[in-house]
């Protein structure tokens, strides 16, 4: 007989992200168990690609943010940003432009470690708030 293991109620986590044109960026996670919601922030560094249009900025910060998530011991949890073509490209597994290629499998990967992992759009109102964040923290590093 194999010892099951406990079931675990999923930590919604919500994120709001940006870049600036140097290619750092920020995401702010807000997590809610169910008790007092947290934040905490996350920075990461990507090669930027125009062409894109900030689909590349939402893998990194998806892939920060999940790195972190892991690094605390969140086993289950439900992933909600604003960038619905992320989520359409897990959920479809289609073709993906080249650049997006090690991006998604890595994410992938880190989602495979969960207990649970999911990932929604769209972010709601605190995602919109911690996008605000986020943009304000690059606008000010591009100013300074």
């Amino acid at each position: 007989m194999s010892e099951r293991e406990p079931e675990v109620n999923p930590v919604m986590v919500t994120i709001g992200f940006a870049a600036g044109d140097d290619g750092k960026g920020v995401a702010f996670a807000m997590l809610d168990d169910g008790t007092q919601p947290t934040t905490f922030r996350v920075a990461f560094s990507l090669r930027l690609r125009r062409a894109l249009r900030g689909r590349d900025v939402a893998y990194a910060a998806a892939n920060a943010v999940t790195e972190a998530l892991l690094e605390r011991g969140v086993r289950s949890m439900v992933l909600r940003l604003g960038d619905e073509r992320l989520v359409t490209d897990l959920k479809e597994r289609a073709a993906l432009p080249t650049p997006l290629s090690v991006p998604y499998v890595a994410l992938r990967c880190r989602l495979n470690r969960f207990a649970e992992a999911r990932v929604q759009a769209p972010a709601g109102a605190v995602g919109r708030d911690l996008t605000g964040r986020a943009l304000a923290e690059v606008s000010l590093d591009i100013a300074a």
